[in-house]
């Protein structure tokens, strides 16, 4: 069986709506609807699903708020897994049972990514290399010239995206877990209050299981990308950045250097780009 959550702020009750319309799935059991706008129209919205809970909050965070529901999943011993979602995401609903299936048959796998688009079809590139500076705080003020080798590297650009891969780093709209991997692993880390808790808990659950990209299935994810229009949340980005290199090394961190190595040596990176 599986859990959901979805952290709100002031989002569209048509938004909400569209994305509940993808989990419409027997193996759902419960879908927390963690509220950090604490809003009374989205608690009435909630109230006509039957098997959706809904949680007000103050603004904790996007980690925190899905700790919440996750604080809650990890409780209820029918539970296998859990689904952290973002509202702006939605998908055929069969797709979650084929996830299911999938880590049923591969106990070593602790979390799921599947082929990402934007709702035009394109392809979105949400797996990627453990981060360097460069490429989440400096790249933002130099010329695009400079960077695009940078990038093509770091999110991968160069690989299809047409097959399996064990990668340390998923985007977190939309990270299908294993719900008994938070008991080694632990929960997302509540000092970010936005951005980087998906790099930092796939990261963790990569040390320990597969971490796997899986384009078997695909989703829509209309990404909005609020750190490149908003100059609060352009510095709300960059604090927390700032908090995750503090944590895990600016430019020393050895097990960075590894992990994307081995990311790349897999995905033939040096005869792909050197072709």
């Amino acid at each position: 069986m599986l859990s959901i959550s979805i952290v709100t702020y002031n989002t569209s009750t048509d938004e909400l709506a569209k994305c509940l319309s993808s989990l419409a799935s027997p193996i759902v059991k419960i879908i927390y609807i963690v509220d950090n706008s604490n809003q009374q129209y989205l608690n009435d919205f909630c109230k006509r699903y039957d098997n959706v809970i809904y949680i007000g909050s103050e603004n904790v965070g996007y980690g925190a708020g899905h700790n919440k529901a996750l604080r809650k999943a990890l409780e209820d011993k029918e539970l296998k897994y859990h689904l952290v979602l973002n509202s702006d995401v939605y998908f055929e609903p069969s797709i979650l049972d084929k996830i299911a299936n999938y880590m049923d048959s591969n106990d070593d796998v602790a979390q799921i990514q599947p082929y990402v688009t934007f709702p035009n079809g394109e392809l979105q590139y949400t797996v990627r290399l453990l981060p360097t500076p460069a490429n989440l705080i400096f790249r933002r003020f130099m010329p695009k010239s400079m960077v695009k080798k940078m990038d093509n590297r770091y999110t991968l650009a160069f690989w299809n995206h047409k097959t399996t891969a064990n990668i340390a780093y998923h985007q977190g709209s939309f990270m299908f877990f294993r719900l008994s991997a938070f008991e080694k692993v632990g929960l997302f880390d509540e000092r970010y209050f936005m951005y980087p808790e998906d790099i930092d808990i796939t990261r963790r659950m990569h040390q320990h299981y597969r971490t796997l990209y899986w384009p078997d299935v695909s989703i829509v994810h209309a990404h909005r990308a609020e750190s490149y229009k908003s100059k609060k949340m352009l510095k709300i980005h960059i604090v927390n950045m700032i908090k995750y290199f503090n944590k895990w090394g600016w430019i020393f961190d050895s097990e960075r250097k590894k992990v994307n190595v081995e990311i790349l040596d897999a995905l033939d990176y040096n005869n792909k780009t050197n072709s």
